[in-house]
C-alpha cells in the first residue's frame, strides 16, 4: 500500500486526525482517517495478591471505568518510558515503585490510531501523595484481589481494553 496524499483534518494539544489517499496492491484507490495521539504507559501496582485500580469518568463512554493507572506526558513533557510509567504512578494514585518491571509493548488499536504503549508491573509499593490533573479531579482508587478482579471482568465492571491487555501479558508471564 503506497499514501498518494495526506491531509490534516483536525488537530488539538492531545490529538490529530489525518486522512489519508491510498492506492493498495491492486491499484485501487482508497481513503484512511488516522489518528495520531502520544504514546502512553499502563502500570499494574500489585501487592498482596492483588492490584490497585482507579475509577473516573470518560467522557467519550458517558459512564464511569475502573482501569489500571495509565496515562502520557502533558505537552511539552517527556522522558524515557519507564520515567512516564513511574511519573503515572505517581499522579494517580500516589505509590512509588520500589521495582518496575517492563512486561512488553503493544498498539492499542492499529486500524484506527498510531498510539502505542508500554506495560508495567510495579512492586515493591510505598504511599505517598497523588499530583492528578484536573481532568482526574473524580478519580478514586481501590485495593482489589485478584479474585475480585477476575469477576468486574466477567460482570462487565472492569472493560479497559488496554488495562485487559496489560493484565493478559501478566498472566502470561
Amino acid at each position: 500500500m503506497r499514501t498518494t496524499s495526506s491531509r490534516e483534518v483536525y488537530r488539538n494539544p492531545w490529538i490529530r486526525v489525518r486522512e489519508d489517499t491510498v492506492e493498495r496492491a491492486d491499484g485501487s484507490a482508497g481513503v484512511y482517517g488516522v489518528v495520531e495521539k502520544s504514546d502512553f504507559a499502563v502500570v499494574l501496582p500489585a501487592e498482596r495478591d492483588g492490584f490497585w485500580l482507579v475509577e473516573q469518568y470518560r467522557y467519550p463512554v458517558g459512564r464511569r471505568a475502573w482501569e489500571f493507572p495509565q496515562g502520557t506526558w502533558a505537552a511539552g513533557d517527556g522522558g524515557t518510558p519507564e520515567e512516564l510509567a513511574r511519573a503515572e504512578l505517581a499522579e494517580e494514585t500516589g505509590l512509588r515503585a520500589g521495582d518496575l518491571r517492563h512486561l512488553g509493548h503493544l498498539d492499542l488499536a492499529s486500524g484506527l490510531t498510531t498510539q502505542e504503549f508500554d506495560v508495567w508491573l510495579a512492586t515493591g509499593l510505598t504511599p505517598g501523595p497523588t499530583a492528578r490533573e484536573a481532568t482526574e479531579a473524580d478519580m478514586r482508587q481501590a485495593f482489589v484481589g485478584e479474585g475480585e478482579l477476575r469477576a468486574m471482568v466477567r460482570e462487565g465492571r472492569f472493560t479497559d481494553a488496554p488495562s485487559l491487555a496489560a493484565w493478559s501479558l501478566l498472566l502470561l508471564g
